[in-house]
């Protein structure tokens, strides 16, 4: 059972992770997986699927290095993609190890990122690439990740998820590409999955100079020094730190429970806002009658948090 979410004397560790490779079968490495998290007080989500690993979890120095040691064990996870980061409290309710279909969904099939991904750009000549004129610079996140902050210039595709990207890219080519000389492309994510396979669709498609951010903003905003950044604004992150900044020094946004998206401090001030219940962007999504029952969860979180306990219905990032 999961200890109570609580604060920590020492920052805990914060792992985001991923690898594609071939898993064929990733159900007998689940629930090995799943106890040693457990066992190691580690909590997140870490998600299985054919074509490799994913996710984020957090814990104690020692927990998460136990943990990363047996995912570098798993066939062809020797040079696992991890981003280290930490956290001054838990950020995460439980932990949980998910059978998927795909480690980030894109509803592509016959996408291999192992074998047809762009170019790696690392974080120190990124400024060089986007700064060129024949470049392209896309940003392959979602369209509430974007608006709270993205690289100086880059299109926005305003996607609500992820397996939007490919019918926004078919739909928008001629206009983006045009029907001369191809011009570079590069894209950027949080951590690095979803650009990797965002630019082994585009190679799929026959677009040739495609280039991805290594290891994403979190790399770029770790490594980066904030006066030659061409960031702006804060990242948003899958878990309670909500948004990161330069230094990956935690963001001024908080989440709304009832549609996990980022909400600014102006938001905070709106009258549409009602902390676990509702924001400006989803109040007019909802019923009152979800309200209603949202209000009853967040009543019941709080009184759980007095108790030094994680709600069981508390919402998981």
């Amino acid at each position: 059972m999961d200890r109570p979410v609580s604060a920590s004397p020492s920052p805990l560790r914060v792992a985001a992770l991923y690898r594609f490779t071939r898993f064929p079968d990733c159900a007998s490495m689940r629930e090995p997986l799943e106890h040693l998290c457990r066992a190691q007080g580690v909590r997140g989500t870490l998600l299985l699927a054919p074509e490799g690993i994913n996710g984020t979890i957090a814990g104690s120095e020692e927990g998460i290095a136990t943990v990363l040691d047996h995912i570098r064990g798993l066939p062809d996870c020797a040079d696992l993609d991890v981003k280290l980061s930490s956290a001054p409290t838990m950020p995460f309710h439980r932990m949980k190890v998910r059978l998927k279909r795909e480690i980030v969904t894109m509803g592509e099939p016959g996408i291999d990122p192992r074998a047809s991904a762009g170019t790696y750009v690392e974080p120190a000549q990124w400024n060089a690439l986007i700064s060129d004129p024949d470049t392209i610079l896309i940003d392959t996140r979602n369209d509430y990740e974007v608006a709270i902050g993205t690289f100086q210039g880059a299109v926005d595709p305003k996607t609500a998820t992820f397996r939007d990207f490919p019918k926004w890219f078919r739909r928008e080519r001629e206009r983006l590409l045009g029907a001369g000389k191809q011009p570079k492309v590069a894209m950027f994510c949080t951590g690095g999955i979803r650009c990797e396979k965002s630019t082994a669709f585009l190679k799929q498609e026959g677009v040739e100079s495609v280039y991805h951010l290594q290891g994403g903003i979190l790399k770029y905003l770790e490594t980066v020094p904030e006066a030659e950044s061409l960031w702006k604004g804060e990242c948003f992150v899958f878990d309670q730190r909500v948004a990161i900044g330069h230094g990956l020094a935690q963001g001024s946004h908080e989440l709304c429970h009832a549609c996990r998206r980022p909400v600014s401090q102006q938001d905070l001030a709106s009258p549409l806002y009602e902390a676990g219940v509702s924001c400006a962007a989803c109040h007019g999504e909802r019923t009152e009658a979800q309200r209603d029952s949202y209000r009853e969860r967040h009543r019941q979180e709080a009184l759980a948090a007095a108790q030094g306990q994680a709600h069981i219905g508390a919402a998981q990032p």
